[in-house]
């Protein structure tokens, strides 16, 4: 590990160093910056959030500096909206064209003024786009990173692929040379969809790059952070050998405050409940999700703790004896008091659920949930349904399979100790000072 110190002033003492960290989209691609970015000012340095308008009161909040960026991830909160951008296999590819690409040239004059007397950039899989031409624009140091091992396109390590679920578990067995050259080709298929960032870079008089897609390899030179655990995915050799596996950096804070106080007295009242929750955003699009968790708790007559969001409630009739619903409660203290957690798979859900040692039930949506989810169900922590599959009996069933056997607690338990010793927010925080 780099140390952690701040560089020296030639006037005397540490000088204190800016880092802006850009990241877009719902609270999942915002709270591990948010968690870095408290980690980067615990040690002396001025860390900037630059993320999307929605977000400032919240990062205001927390005593952090903030620059808006566009485009506003308001629509996360848009059923409508959300329900093409969580589409199964074409959402990712919306997301990207239809919502960053129309304004690229506006995030990057965003950037380009939250970057101001920066030493230092730190972009998401989103804001790299614009992140990447503003560090080679102005020459700031820039580190990128991943959020889930799906944005690596491994040919040793092949994900789940949203447009093709069902591809890698068949032909995993094929190996890097057949997964290698279906990458490239895809890689240089999809260039088209790039059209727009090869343009704005054009406009900046910045040189043709000579990489396959900056769709799939926008990775900085200098350092590329993997904010996941390595017992979810370890680092291959066609990472980028800049690579450094971090650990989740975890944050789960919305608002003040622990667990709300009925919860408390429901989780002190009864043996631990079955957690149902889909997160921020695919709670917008729940669909019957909820209905069908209501009513496979009714078949199995245990106890249960539906967390809805802030979407509309999705809950349908009276709930069950035993069980209750709540619009929030921090994951990091409900996770370790439940039986088991079913959730969509995404990358801070699966995150704080791998920590809390309970074994899951993964229902993926969209994006990177099917590959999340594969990856837990390999790792003997989980059963998968699919969206498609998911009903009230097969909620029903999965679940007497995770709990009636000691098999997954104990899987689950044993990895929760292992991704607990880690530290997310010390190991980033750690690499991005070898950079200063």
């Amino acid at each position: 590990m780099v140390p952690a110190t701040l560089p020296s002033n030639p006037r005397g003492g540490p000088r204190k160093r800016r880092i802006v960290l850009t990241t877009l989209g719902s609270l999942g691609d915002l709270h591990p910056y948010v968690a870095i970015a408290l980690g980067l000012r615990e040690r002396g340095h001025e860390a900037v959030v630059a993320t999307s308008a929605c977000y400032r009161q919240k990062i205001e909040a927390l005593g952090l500096g903030f620059r808006a960026l566009r485009p506003d991830s308001d629509w996360v909160a848009d059923p409508g909206a959300m329900r093409r951008f969580m589409a199964l296999r074409t959402g990712t590819v919306r997301v990207v064209t239809e919502k960053l690409f129309p304004v690229l040239r506006e995030c990057y004059d965003d950037t380009l003024a939250a970057a101001e007397g920066a030493d230092l950039l730190v972009s998401h899989p989103l804001s790299v786009y614009a992140t990447r031409l503003v560090a080679e624009k102005t020459g700031i140091a820039w580190a990128s990173t991943m959020t889930a091992p799906l944005g690596f396109f491994s040919a040793h390590d092949p994900s789940v692929f949203p447009l093709f679920p069902g591809l890698s578990k068949q032909w995993r067995f094929l190996g890097p040379a057949f997964w290698g050259a279906l990458f490239w080709a895809g890689r240089r298929g999809a260039r088209f969809l790039a059209k727009p960032w090869y343009r704005l870079r054009a406009e900046l008089g910045l040189p043709p790059t000579r990489e396959g897609n900056p769709l799939s390899d926008s990775h900085s030179p200098l350092l590329v952070l993997a904010l996941f655990s390595k017992w979810l995915a370890d680092k291959q050799p066609d990472w980028p050998p800049q690579t450094v596996l971090t650990g989740f950096p975890l944050y789960d804070r919305d608002g003040e405050g622990g667990l709300p106080p009925a919860l408390v007295r429901f989780l002190e009242d009864g043996p631990p409940p079955v957690v149902f929750t889909l997160g921020a955003s695919a709670a917008v699009v729940a669909g019957p999700f909820y209905e069908q968790s209501v009513a496979a708790m009714r078949r199995l007559g245990g106890r249960a703790v539906f967390v809805t969001g802030k979407g509309p409630a999705h809950l349908v009739g009276p709930l069950p004896a035993g069980t209750m619903a709540v619009r929030y409660a921090p994951f990091s203290l409900l996770f370790p008091r439940a039986a088991a957690i079913v959730h969509h798979g995404g990358i801070g859900t699966t995150g704080l659920a791998m920590r809390s040692g309970r074994p899951m039930l993964v229902v993926p949506f969209s994006h990177d949930n099917p590959d999340n989810a594969e990856r837990v169900r390999r790792l003997g922590i989980a059963r998968t349904v699919s969206r498609e599959r998911c009903s009230a009996a097969s909620l029903a069933a999965e679940l007497r399979r995770l709990l009636e056997g000691p098999t997954y607690a104990r899987r689950a338990a044993e990895v929760g100790a292992r991704v607990g010793r880690e530290d997310g927010v010390g190991a980033a925080c750690e690499a991005l000072a070898g950079l200063l």
